[in-house]
């Protein structure tokens, strides 16, 4: 008779749990399942069905309970693109992006392989200043200069970044600018357009009708917690990327309209708290050009990578927290409505609207200044929109961190179809090596399903199992970049 194992000696919740998963009678799916997830950190458990049948026979091709898994669920990746959040799956979203920055500049992912030839700019847009802030300047021969305060800084200081007179800074000017960025960005797009125009002596008409501006641009944060923009510009024809340019759409004409759309692109924002603020980009930005052959600073791989790697981060690199200070229930407004319609205080945040205090965030002074900053305004009617109180950990920065026109590439999308067909077509090898029949492409199979979300995250067992396997794949990681084994 098989008598169940004791675990009350195993201190280790974790172990006990692996223990009892070890026991179970398909340990070997449970392991499945969570290497699967490729070391995904959160994923989403689901409960649910899903039938594929033969529209003509109406029989059932496929079927799936989650039921019928050793736990009663199934897990699913996140897909989280924070690498902070989750580092497996960004690693996924970095190549994604990877790979739709790079075919937009040489071709692949049906664009033509000629958009190599285009003119294209790696083109960054930086903040204005909102005081003089602690810096790192180095000279010609690449020796460090003094900082305002007169000390040499280290490249790793903390204090890089931050206002060398805090009192003067203008903290509602630094949150208001992350907060409008999106829509400055929207503005030079358009202004780009026009001063190209202005430029070469055309009629806006005119330009549209023969060059399109394609573009994919990401945002980063500095130090001193203002977002800046890497965009990618190319120019095409009117149809496209397989279209050539007109031979007069060239890169200088490029460089000239950025630098006519950066002076021209401006928001006013109006406050009776605050005054006026004008929304402007900074006076520093560079255009450089991309090299078609490989032969100069910027090739196609080096931009790509550069564009992924930042493609995944959030705001750690101005040294915020990577999730939102609003209250839930309450969103952040301090109160609730009570059943008789009345407003009780939030039981949650006791009325500050904070899912936790702004004061004791494990961060420096001038971040912990900006998300204050970024609360009040929140608290001004003319504000509300902004939404300030959700995104106060971003230092007031809501627009979207990856972005690009239509017409540049190929879609995430279309990247996670190709990614899921070639899942299928690997099913449909292990169909053959088990001498089961193959699909037949030509017959047309309906799907239905339905699915519930459980929760997110793993068991303690299988937060081990999810551990190793994080471990294996760094250490493949690592024997690669030896050249131990093949990359």
């Amino acid at each position: 008779m098989h008598r169940p194992l004791d675990l009350r000696h195993v201190v280790s919740l974790g172990l006990r749990d692996l223990i009892e998963l070890a026991n179970t009678h398909n340990f070997d799916r449970v392991t499945e399942q969570v290497r699967d997830l490729r070391g995904c950190t959160s994923p989403v458990n689901l409960h649910g069905w899903t039938v594929t049948t033969d529209s003509t026979t109406k029989e059932v091709v496929r079927s799936y309970r989650s039921e019928d898994e050793p736990s009663g669920r199934l897990l699913t990746t996140c897909g989280n693109r924070r690498a902070s959040r989750c580092p497996a799956c960004s690693r996924v979203y970095a190549a994604d992006t990877y790979h739709l920055i790079k075919a937009g500049l040489s071709g692949g992912k049906n664009v033509a392989e000629t958009v190599r030839d285009h003119p294209r700019a790696f083109v960054t847009l930086t903040a204005p200043s909102f005081g003089p802030v602690h810096n790192r300047k180095t000279d010609s021969t690449g020796k460090t200069r003094p900082c305002g305060c007169g000390a040499h800084h280290a490249e790793d200081d903390q204090a890089l970044g931050t206002p060398l007179d805090p009192a003067t800074y203008d903290y509602s000017g630094a949150v208001l600018w992350n907060a409008h960025a999106g829509q400055l960005w929207a503005r030079f797009t358009t202004y780009l357009r026009r001063a190209l125009a202005e430029h070469l002596g055309m009629t806006q008409k005119a330009l549209t009708s023969a060059l399109r501006v394609s573009f994919a641009k990401v945002a980063e944060y500095q130090k001193r917690g203002l977002v800046h923009f890497h965009a990618v510009i190319r120019f095409d024809g009117p149809d496209g990327h397989t279209t050539p340019p007109p031979p007069w759409a060239t890169f200088g004409a490029l460089q000239v309209a950025v630098g006519l759309a950066v002076e021209r692109a401006r928001l006013t924002v109006e406050s009776d708290a605050i005054g006026e603020r004008v929304i402007k980009w900074g006076d520093r930005f560079k255009v450089d050009r991309i090299s078609a052959l490989g032969d100069g600073e910027l090739t196609d791989a080096k931009v790509a990578g550069y564009v992924a790697k930042y493609a995944t981060k959030n705001a750690e690199g101005a040294g915020t927290v990577d999730r939102t200070l609003m209250c839930r229930p309450c969103q952040g407004r301090g109160y609730v409505r009570g059943p008789d319609g009345f407003r009780d205080l939030c039981d949650d945040c006791e009325g500050t609207g904070q899912a936790e205090p702004i004061k004791a965030l494990p961060v420096q002074r001038h971040v912990r200044q900006m998300i204050r900053t970024a609360w009040d305004l929140g608290n001004l009617p003319e504000f509300a929109a902004l939404k300030l109180w959700k995104w106060a950990h971003m230092l007031g920065f809501r627009g979207h961190f990856s972005s690009k026109s239509r017409a540049y590439s190929t879609t995430l999308g279309a990247l996670r179809d190709v990614r899921r067909a070639w899942r299928l077509a690997q099913a449909e090898a292990a169909r053959a090596r088990a001498g089961l029949p193959a699909s037949d492409e030509n017959t047309t199979l309906v799907t239905a399903s339905s699915w519930t979300y459980l929760s997110s995250g793993y068991r303690p067992g299988e937060e081990l199992l999810a551990a190793q396997v994080r471990q294996d794949i760094a250490h493949t990681q690592r024997l690669k970049q030896e050249g131990l084994l093949p990359a």
